[in-house]
């Protein structure tokens, strides 16, 4: 089935903001380096790296569908935050706004009858609770520690065993 006009066109916008998302976690990384939190710069460095992933994920799907890529002008990432928790809480509304985005991307594929992109996009919809959900873990896990240095310390070496393989997202090949 070929994709509608408008769908494809919520694909490439979501391109874009998959490529926006990983630069403001790249902006995020470097911020918290700077900041000496190098765990949570580590943490944000691998979600750089999953939202370079997901856009992927989207090109290939239109790729492989025969659809056209549009490669849009990327948005300019902030790169200034007043706290930890202040970054913790940008990236939490982020995440609520891509899933967002990508509800929008799900009804507009049921609305066209086109199973294959709904069914692909449920991939993506479920990564997006989980997404939420670490995301809201990080401002709890900040807000919990009530500025105790030991605390914040405690959570910045836990945020530095993250690890990402990349595997489970649909049609990216290394």
């Amino acid at each position: 089935m070929k994709m509608t006009k408008e769908l494809n066109k919520l694909f490439n916008e979501q391109i874009k903001l998959e490529y926006d998302s990983a630069f403001l976690y790249l902006a995020m990384s470097e911020w918290l380096e700077q900041n000496d939190w190098a765990g949570a710069s580590h943490w944000m460095e691998v979600q750089y790296k999953e939202e370079l992933a997901h856009a992927e994920g989207f090109v290939r799907y239109l790729k492989m569908k025969g659809e056209p890529v549009e490669l849009l002008q990327l948005g300019l990432a902030a790169k200034e935050w007043d706290s930890l928790l202040d970054l913790f809480k940008a990236a939490l509304k982020h995440e609520e706004f891509i899933s967002a985005s990508i509800d929008k991307m799900a009804e507009q594929a049921e609305k066209d009858g086109d199973k294959a992109s709904r069914l692909f996009l449920q991939w993506y919809i479920n990564e997006q609770v989980e997404e939420e959900v670490n995301a809201n873990d990080n401002v709890t896990g900040v807000s919990r520690c009530k500025g105790h240095i030991g605390a914040l310390l405690s959570f910045d070496r836990e945020k530095g065993t993250r690890s990402w393989s990349g595997e489970e997202v649909p049609l990216l090949l290394f």
